[in-house]
């Protein structure tokens, strides 16, 4: 999303966050954020939906910020929480806060899972003004008395339909009925078309302001859309494997739908030469942040990731995407290829995509309103080409109906070239029995007469009663 031509310097007011801003050489707010921070500033509960990649962590970190900064209390609990549904999403967001807290006094911390339990309760027992923190391991800390969230004074749900879909509605309402009654509320997600999202927001906001950015359901411009069809895992892997040496990118993103796959590929990958690494939920904590580091770092330049990498990971200079499975949904897949193409840069999404895949890739198409562009490796042809096109028969239920009903004729009621009803063709089969049929009717009705068993001419059966000769 492009910048707006509002300086980011003039919806902010504390000089701290300017010298923040002028650090990190920020200067024009994107839409999102010149359409949020006066609306948050103003102390209004908030429901907006943009683009991945459009800026929102500073849409509600400025404004949170500025509001904390601007009356002192120092004996108060948590001021500022922040959930999210992943630990990367967790420690992104504490990456832009640390950014601005270089020239403020206040505190931010993170409690997600993947960490001691007695180190976060000891970083709790500290007092940060802002936690960011994931719905699970909060509430174990709740349910230990370990949190102060009476004095809470703003409470963020980032990517809000991803914590739904990740089932943890019933923790976000706890959490939010620990927290003081009158906090701001605010849902910031690239997609909030969710029916679950509408409810959570009727529970929690009050009165809620609703801002949608132009764009925030479609892919985004710059990013190259390709498909490239594929018969097995097997041929996928070889694809996988061509487009990685013959492609040109600085980092590349690696998408499956299951964690057997990213570390299968991760070895396969690393076999081919590959500098290449993986990140997963069964990876421990220390080592997904180790992995993120080297991603960062250029030490690596190919990471295989599952879904947890679609949300949050905002690494310079990814400009290949590759999903080997097609996401399982629209917003996954929004997420997954929003990964490259950031902040105006340009980006390329490849999908491999076998049979049983495409129509859920034509189901994306649809919703996004796109139409991604085939592509063929010539040196890896698939035989799988798309689905066949089925010519139509016209035998369709009905169809003799409705052309009854439109004036056509039957068969029988053809006219001639006079105007004359043709008599319809007698079948040789018919004329054949010319007189059989009444011949076995007399032999029928001559046996019920004299009431001996009746037969069937030439077949030696009775007949029954009910049934024709």
């Amino acid at each position: 999303m492009k910048p707006s031509n509002t300086p980011l310097t003039e919806l902010i007011q504390d000089q701290q966050l300017h010298r923040a801003l002028e650090a990190q050489e920020l200067q024009a707010a994107t839409p999102v954020q010149e359409a949020a921070i006066p609306a948050v500033l103003e102390g209004k509960d908030l429901m907006v939906s943009a683009a991945t990649g459009s800026g929102k962590t500073l849409a509600f970190l400025l404004p949170v910020y500025q509001r904390l900064l601007a009356q002192d209390s120092p004996k108060t609990g948590t001021r500022a929480l922040i959930l999210c549904p992943t630990r990367e999403l967790a420690r992104q967001i504490l990456k832009q806060a640390t950014l601005l807290n270089k020239f403020c006094r206040l505190e931010a911390a993170v409690i997600a899972g993947g960490a001691e339990f007695k180190y976060q309760k000891a970083i709790l027992r500290k007092n940060p003004e802002i936690i960011i923190a994931t719905p699970g391991r909060l509430v174990e800390h709740i349910d230990k008395g370990n949190t102060d969230l009476g004095d809470l004074e703003t409470l963020v749900l980032d990517e809000a339909d991803r914590m739904l879909d990740m089932g943890f509605s019933e923790d976000l309402e706890r959490i939010a009925g620990e927290c003081g009654s009158q906090h701001q509320s605010l849902l910031f997600s690239a997609t909030l078309s969710h029916a679950k999202a509408e409810n959570l927001a009727s529970n929690l906001l009050k009165e809620p302001t609703s801002i949608a950015m132009e764009g925030q359901d479609e892919a985004q411009p710059d990013i190259q859309q390709q498909r490239i069809l594929s018969d097995t895992p097997q041929h996928k892997k070889q694809l996988l494997s061509w487009l990685l040496a013959n492609d040109r990118f600085n980092k590349a993103l690696i998408f499956t739908n299951t964690k057997a796959l990213a570390s299968e590929l991760r070895g396969f990958l690393a076999y081919s030469k590959q500098r290449v690494g993986t990140l997963h939920g069964d990876m421990e904590q220390d080592e997904r942040n180790r992995t993120m580091d080297r991603f960062r770092r250029n030490h690596i330049n190919v990471l295989v990731a599952t879904d947890i990498a679609a949300r949050g990971l905002d690494v310079k200079d990814v400009d290949l995407v590759i999903n080997v499975d097609m996401a399982r949904n629209v917003d996954d897949y929004t997420h997954r290829i929003g990964r490259t193409g950031r902040a105006g840069a340009q980006g390329v999404a490849i999908n491999l995509v076998s049979a049983h895949e495409w129509d859920l890739m034509a189901k994306i198409e649809t919703s996004l309103g796109v139409r991604m562009e085939a592509r063929n490796i010539d040196e890896l042809p698939s035989n799988f080409k798309g689905p066949k096109k089925v010519k139509s028969t016209g035998k369709k239920a009905g169809v003799k109906k409705r052309s009854e009903k439109a004036g056509v004729k039957k068969r029988s009621e053809k006219e001639d070239k006079n105007g004359k009803k043709s008599k319809p063709k007698k079948r040789l089969r018919d004329q054949k029995n010319i007189g059989k049929r009444r011949q076995a009717s007399t032999t029928r009705a001559q046996a019920l007469g004299d009431g001996s068993a009746a037969f069937s001419p030439g077949k030696g059966k009775p007949l029954k009663d009910d049934q024709d000769s």
